[in-house]
């Protein structure tokens, strides 16, 4: 693999377990600086805890987590807010909080890890909406006011509220009709290529790693079985990515 120097993320012989039950053993990955990586595996191959792990919501057993050439396991507590605030992460469905409304979501890290004054917030707040393609009156909706797809877009809104160099998605077009997950993955595209940063996304849509992903990494067997474009997908043996990348859904997709 490639050297840290490219690498955003670098995971090296990762174990993470629930009390007896290891989920990863000796896991081993890179995220390169500006891409999208797409992350597949079956049911209970530990994507979302691989997720929770980088993002330092669950401490590994063993190996070590780099994250903008940081060992965040040996961070105090200032160097880890400031790779928190690097780093933005959206949880499925948005996890917005449902007594606030989207604009005072939005603006959570923001008050978490600035001291900048409420006109400058309201400001930045109102850019975030417009670029994940939310109109002006959703700004002061609750989370109970609207749709699934738009809950999506203000918790997207949230995670580059402080311009972040990496955004994690778990599961991005979870529960969207495929209009709305199509558009949803252009819109994750285009703030890629139009902001530069690096894209680490859990997620079982096929669909979306044809469209958005520059290289998938498939979890197997409590490792990552194989990295690469779509390409090398295709040609692997594995039976469950034979099944998943040439299945009835791949074939329809090929045929678009």
């Amino acid at each position: 693999m490639a050297g840290s120097a490219t690498a955003a993320i670098r995971v090296r012989g990762l174990r993470t377990r629930f009390g007896p039950q290891v989920v990863h053993d000796n896991l081993d990955l890179e995220v390169r600086y500006g891409e999208v990586l797409g992350v597949v595996g079956a049911s209970g191959t530990g994507k979302s805890v691989l997720l929770r792990a980088v993002v330092g919501l669950m401490k590994p057993a063993a190996g070590s987590i780099e994250v903008l050439g940081h060992d965040i396991s040996r961070l105090g507590a200032a160097e880890r807010r400031e790779i928190e605030s690097r780093t933005g992460v959206l949880f499925q469905d948005g996890a917005l909080f449902s007594s606030l409304t989207v604009a005072q979501n939005v603006q959570v890290p923001l008050r978490e890890h600035t001291s900048l004054p409420q006109d400058v917030i309201d400001e930045i707040t109102a850019v975030k909406l417009g670029m994940v393609g939310l109109p002006p009156e959703a700004a002061c909706k609750y989370p109970s006011e609207l749709s699934g797809g738009m809950r999506k877009r203000a918790g997207l809104a949230r995670a580059l509220a402080l311009d972040p160099e990496i955004v994690c998605l778990d599961e991005p077009t979870a529960g969207l009709d495929p209009i709305g997950a199509a558009a949803f993955d252009g819109l994750v595209r285009r703030l890629q290529r139009t902001l530069g940063i690096t894209v680490f996304m859990v997620t079982h849509d096929l669909d979306s790693l044809w469209a958005i992903c520059d290289r998938i990494a498939v979890l197997a067997e409590k490792q990552v079985l194989v990295v690469g474009p779509m390409e090398v997908m295709l040609q692997h043996e594995h039976p469950w990515v034979r099944s998943y990348f040439h299945g009835p859904r791949a074939r329809a997709q090929r045929s678009e």
